[in-house]
This record gives structure tokens, C-alpha cells and sequence, in this order.
């Protein structure tokens, strides 16, 4: 293992984590005073009974007993109140934290191209988003702030000792070596340990999130039994993790402990002796190194297991910046703000692939005049759905050039440009939410009045207002509550109250009833009026209204024309494609 691995902390991590602080160093040098009070009142509270000790009781003296008493109550009043603060702002400082690092790490994710989720899981990124960011909050409210409280309180519990009785002072310092070695031993395997463990946890979440996305294909194929295997063996290994852990905590602490009762025997004994024979040592010595033996070896065994806390939340920051640290963003250089587009849409030799040395297009060039509905057509993985990616830039080509009304897309701020684009995909997303909300997404421009009008013009008004509370209707998780057919009507509306300049419609309508189709094929002749439309065509009936069809073949336009055009080629692609696949559809319907 290198000696990077081996590091028990990463400095250059914990930097780039406390730059999160700096916002919040009020906060942050207010604990810290807490911190020190706290460890001056719990040194103070054994000190004061020695002297009452050494100073009444063994001398049987009741002038300045009461004193020693109302110190004693005010120290822990003051120990109480100050550790109410440490605790509460400690936590508050390590959530805050993690408010600005979950924000930042989401919206970096946002951004993210999509290929990077193509090769990504989310069960992953849901433990780096939420697992994760509360381990990196326990750094700050129960493990670097503790430890500096435990090792501060050490610092001044020893002080007193050696200031009160050096001898006995000696005989705990001679047992804290011990203790120090195991400590170091125990974080260094806890470390690895926790590196295990928090692998494990990604793949237990990744697996879960995919099997519960993918019940109904598991269930139908009667999988469920492979699958509850395959879950065993994982769950099994993220149980082994987490015993590496309490298999070290079960060898340190009883260690931990053990010193600290020889410790206390010691001094009872060899104490005793001192205080009865030669008066080196007082009853009030005795009773005060007694009671601050806990103080500095409990520390010790709390430092230990804050430090798993601590080292917990590093290993959990390292995985979340190197999130932060991916660069998988579509280039955002483009200055120029998109605003109306007329339309005009050209691909000049644009080669792309999802993979090296793949190539999905292969130097295509069109164009799409404005207003156009152009139809693209193809077998299955001809580079149709590509091109709806490549003109929202959700991918950057190789090379060759995109432009829209003669301008490089690439030229254009990514949000302007996909703003003047609606998609309506294939596969319709809908979070759980009303329906109002799926359609505008939130948008506060677009008014419910807006969005019932537009339903209105396409044709689905009434089938909304048919569903329980109409537009408040909750459709659930991915829009379970509704059919296919109208979770495409819901897809239409999004796309239509956007009043878009350039329309993408991978349009599918199969698996679905007459009713939904007829409002579905209505909707498409409204909201591809007076607009470039650009249809990945499913149906004959929109490939006879097309002004233009694109015939695709392995990344290649080998054909494009009218629907008369193409048909009138002997032996032509298109016309093998309509008579095989797409006459047969329509027959069939």
C-alpha cells in the first residue's frame, strides 16, 4: 500500500474542507472558545476539591468549606452552559457546511454531460449526495471539534497534574505510551476499515435503486429469486465491512479501559503509601489524580472513536470531491443569447460517437428550412435519437459544425439555446408531482391560466380536468398514476407552453389506446404549426405530412425527400423500409 494510502489524514483534503468555514469563522472561533473553557473548567472542578480536601476536611476546619462549594457549583454551572453551546454550534456549524457542499455538488452534477451518466450510477451519486454529505457534517459536529476538546482537556488535565504532584503525575504519564500506541494502531486499520465499508454502502444503494426502478422487468421474468441471492452476497459483504470495525473497537477500548483501571490502582496504591508514611502525597492529591485519570485516559478512548467519526467523514469528503472534481461538462464558452430563431437548422459533416473509434454519425450533412416538419426514419441504431442530442448539445461532436439560423450552436450560451428547443421523447419523465408542475416545471413565468389555455388549443383541457383535482392531480413517482398515452398528452404540454422556436418529437405511439392517439395526433398537428419540427416518425401518418423525410442507415443519410419522392425509387431504402415496416404498422392498426 502506498504511503499515501497509508496516511491516517489527508491534509490537503481537510484544507480544501475547511475553506467551507470561512463564511461561518464567527461561529467556527466562538466553539473554539467553548472548547477551551470547557477543558479549563473540567481541570479546574478536581483542583478545587483537592484544596477543600487538603484544606478543611483533613484538617477538620470549616472556614472557607462554603467557598470551595459555591466554586464547585459555579464551575459546573458555567462547564454546563458551555458545553450546551459547543455541542449545539459545533452541529450547526457541520450542517451549515454541508448545506453550501450539497448545493455546490448538485449543481456541478447538473451540468454534467450526458455520457457521464451513461457510465454512471445513480445509486452512486444519491450516496454522494446524501449518505455521504451527513458523514462530512459529523467532521465538524462530533469528531474534529471533540478531538480538539479531548486532546485540549489532556493538555491542561496534565498540567495540573504535574503542577500538583509531579511524582504521581510521573506514574500516569509512564502508562500513557501504551495507550498512545494502540490509539495510533487502532485509527490507522479503522481507516481502511471505513474505506471498505463506504465502497460497500455505494453498492448496496446502487444495487437496491436499480432492482426497485426495474421491479416490473424483474417480476415478469421471475427473477426475484437470483436477484435475492445477488443481494445476500452484497448485503453480506457490507455487513463483513462494518465487522472489520467493531472487531477493532472490541480489542482497543478493553485495552483503553484496562490501562486506565491499572492506572487509578497505581495511584491508590503507591499514593496511599506517600500520603501515610512520608506525607509526599495528601489525601487531597489522591482523591484529585483519581478523579482526573478518567479525564485524561477517557479523552484518549473518545479520540479514538471520534477519530472513526472524523475519519468517516473524510473518506465520505474525498468520494464527494472527487465528484466536484470530474470534468464532464459541455463546453459553456458561447457568449451569444439565442432569442427567437427562425428556424434554419444545418448539420455540415458532423461525426460523432459515444464511444472511441465508434463512430454512431459519420459526417452527415443536412438542412432544415424554417417552419419545416422534417421526418427522420431508420432501423433501429441508424443515429435518429443522436441527432435530437447533438442539436440540444447534450453531447459535443467530434467535429463538423451544427448551426441554427447560420449560426455554430457551439457560439450560443447552452441554456438560451435550450430554451428556444422543446424535446418530447419517447420515454416520458414525470416526477412525482401535479401535473401543473410537470408541465411547468416550476417555471414562475408560465401562469396556470397560460398552461389551461394551451391545453385548451391542443386538445387535452378536458381530459386533464377529468382526473381528480384536474391540474393539482399528484401523478406520483415517474407518473405511475397515469397511462403511457397520457403521460405522452402531459410531454406534449410541457413542450407546447414553452412557445418554442424549434420542436424535437420522438414520437411514439405504440402500446397505447385509439383515444390516447387521435388527442395525441391532434396535439402534433397543432404544435408543430407555423415551427421547425423535427420527428423521429413512428406512425405513416406523420411521415406523409413531413415536408422533408431523412432516411438514416449505420450513422449515414442515404435518402431524403418527400414521401412521393422516396416511394417512387425502385428498389429504394425508404421504399423497402415503408412497405416492410411502417404499411404493415398501418395495416395492423
Amino acid at each position: 500500500m502506498s504511503k499515501k494510502k497509508e496516511q491516517v489524514l489527508d491534509v490537503n483534503l481537510f484544507k480544501r474542507l475547511t475553506v467551507y468555514i470561512k463564511p461561518y469563522k464567527g461561529v467556527f472561533f466562538g466553539v473554539l472558545i467553548a472548547v477551551i473553557l470547557l477543558a479549563i473548567f473540567t481541570a479546574a472542578i478536581p483542583y478545587i476539591t483537592q484544596q477543600a480536601i487538603d484544606q478543611n476536611i483533613a484538617q477538620q476546619k470549616e472556614q472557607d468549606f462554603l467557598y470551595y462549594i459555591i466554586a464547585m457549583l459555579v464551575l459546573l454551572l458555567f462547564q454546563t452552559v458551555c458545553q450546551l453551546l459547543f455541542i449545539y454550534y459545533a452541529g450547526w456549524l457541520g450542517q451549515s457546511v454541508v448545506k453550501d457542499v450539497r448545493v455546490r455538488l448538485f449543481n456541478h452534477i447538473l451540468g454534467f454531460k450526458m455520457k457521464y451518466y451513461d457510465n454512471s450510477s445513480v445509486g452512486v451519486l444519491i450516496t454522494r449526495a446524501v449518505t455521504d454529505m451527513e458523514r462530512i457534517a459529523d467532521i465538524f459536529g462530533e469528531g474534529l471539534f471533540m478531538i480538539f476538546r479531548d486532546l485540549l482537556t489532556m493538555l491542561v488535565v496534565s498540567s495540573v497534574m504535574v503542577y500538583m504532584n509531579w511524582k504521581l503525575s510521573l506514574i500516569v504519564f509512564l502508562m500513557l505510551p501504551l495507550v498512545l500506541y494502540a490509539t495510533r494502531l487502532f485509527q490507522k486499520y479503522m481507516k481502511r476499515a471505513f474505506e471498505e465499508v463506504r465502497t460497500e454502502v455505494s453498492n448496496l444503494n446502487s444495487f437496491v435503486q436499480e432492482r426497485l426502478t426495474g421491479m416490473k422487468i424483474l417480476q415478469l421474468f421471475t427473477r426475484e429469486d437470483t436477484e435475492y441471492k445477488k443481494f445476500k452476497e452484497i448485503n453480506e459483504r457490507h455487513k463483513k465491512g462494518w465487522l472489520k470495525t467493531v472487531w477493532y473497537n472490541s480489542i482497543f477500548f478493553p485495552i483503553a479501559e484496562l490501562s486506565s483501571s491499572i492506572t487509578i490502582g497505581l495511584i491508590a496504591w503507591y499514593g496511599g503509601l506517600n500520603a501515610v508514611m512520608n506525607d509526599t502525597a495528601s489525601l487531597g492529591d489522591l482523591t484529585a489524580f483519581i478523579m482526573m485519570i478518567p479525564m485524561l485516559f477517557r479523552p484518549l478512548r473518545q479520540i479514538a472513536d471520534k477519530f472513526n467519526t472524523f475519519q468517516m467523514g473524510m473518506v465520505a469528503a474525498n468520494r464527494v470531491f472527487k465528484v466536484l472534481d470530474t470534468t464532464s461538462q459541455i463546453d459553456n464558452s458561447g457568449t451569444e443569447e439565442a432569442t427567437n430563431f427562425k428556424g434554419d437548422i444545418a448539420f455540415e459533416k458532423v461525426h460523432f460517437s459515444y464511444v472511441d473509434n465508434e463512430e454512431v454519425l459519420k459526417g452527415i450533412s443536412l438542412n432544415v428550412k424554417a417552419g419545416q416538419t422534417v421526418a427522420i426514419v431508420g432501423a433501429t441504431g441508424a443515429g435518429k435519437s443522436t441527432i435530437i442530442n447533438l442539436l440540444n448539445r447534450f453531447y459535443d461532436i467530434n467535429s463538423g459544425v451544427i448551426k441554427v439560423d447560420g449560426i455554430d450552436i457551439k457560439t450560443l450560451t447552452l441554456q438560451s439555446l435550450r430554451k428556444q428547443i422543446a424535446v418530447v421523447l419517447q420515454d416520458v419523465f414525470l416526477f412525482a408531482d401535479t401535473i401543473l408542475n410537470n408541465i411547468t416545471l416550476n417555471d414562475t413565468n408560465i401562469t396556470q391560466s397560460q398552461v389551461e389555455q394551451a391545453a385548451k388549443d391542443i386538445g387535452i383541457h378536458e381530459f386533464i380536468m377529468s382526473l381528480p383535482n384536474g391540474y393539482q392531480y399528484n401523478v406520483k413517482e415517474r407518473g405511475v398514476m397515469l397511462s403511457s398515452g397520457q403521460r405522452q398528452l402531459i410531454s406534449f404540454l410541457r413542450a407546447y407552453v414553452t412557445n418554442p422556436s424549434i420542436l424535437v418529437l420522438d414520437e411514439a405511439t405504440s402500446s397505447i389506446d385509439s383515444h390516447s392517439e387521435q388527442l395525441i395526433q391532434t396535439a402534433t398537428d397543432k404544435i408543430t404549426q407555423n415551427r421547425t419540427s423535427i420527428i423521429i416518425a413512428h406512425r405513416l401518418a406523420t411521415i406523409k405530412k413531413a415536408d422533408t423525410i431523412i432516411v438514416m442507415d449505420a450513422g449515414e443519410i442515404v435518402e431524403q425527400g418527400t414521401h412521393e419522392e422516396l416511394l417512387a425509387k425502385q428498389s429504394g431504402y425508404y421504399k423497402n423500409l415503408y412497405e416492410v415496416q411502417f404499411l404493415k404498422k398501418e395495416e395492423l392498426a
